[in-house]
């Protein structure tokens, strides 16, 4: 009876975890895409994500907790952009990332930028509602500034 019990939990378990998966988008075009039909700001996540200590940390502490699971999926589009040293990626993610670094001024990692995005005469302009980068405190800390950028919209 004990080992039933035991397998129910650990499959009811699973079935949790993997209902907090998020889904980063790595190509910004289709970011935006959701973002319009959504109507929902961008997270932009800039991050040395085989290398950067902090960017490993703000995961580890935030960005893969549950709290900040339910709220993403309630309030914003996810996009990863990576510039690792030792992960492969394909020269058409590399260059996007690129000039998003060049046009969002990312001096640092982890860079978390919130923004919408408008398109005048097919030509596509970010709006920046603010950013951030770790913030000690866990997702408490980390979901009250985010809250204070989305509001500003």
């Amino acid at each position: 009876m004990k080992k039933i019990i035991i397998t129910i939990l650990f499959v009811l378990g699973s079935v949790s975890l993997q209902a907090q998966e998020l889904y980063w988008e790595t190509n910004v075009t289709k970011a935006i895409e959701v973002s319009k039909k959504t109507n929902k700001p961008m997270l932009l996540f800039f991050t040395g994500s085989d290398w950067c200590g902090w960017c490993i940390r703000l995961q580890k502490e935030v960005l893969k907790t549950p709290e900040f699971a339910t709220w993403a999926k309630q309030n914003v589009v996810l996009v990863e952009l990576d510039y690792p040293r030792a992960k492969a990626q394909t020269n058409e993610i590399k260059q996007q990332n690129a000039q998003l670094q060049q046009i969002f001024g990312i001096q640092g990692y982890p860079t978390v930028h919130f923004a919408t995005v408008t398109e005048t005469k097919g030509k596509v302009n970010f709006q920046s509602l603010g950013n951030t980068g770790y913030l000690a405190g866990g997702p408490t800390a980390w979901l009250g500034v985010a809250n204070g950028f989305l509001k500003k919209k």
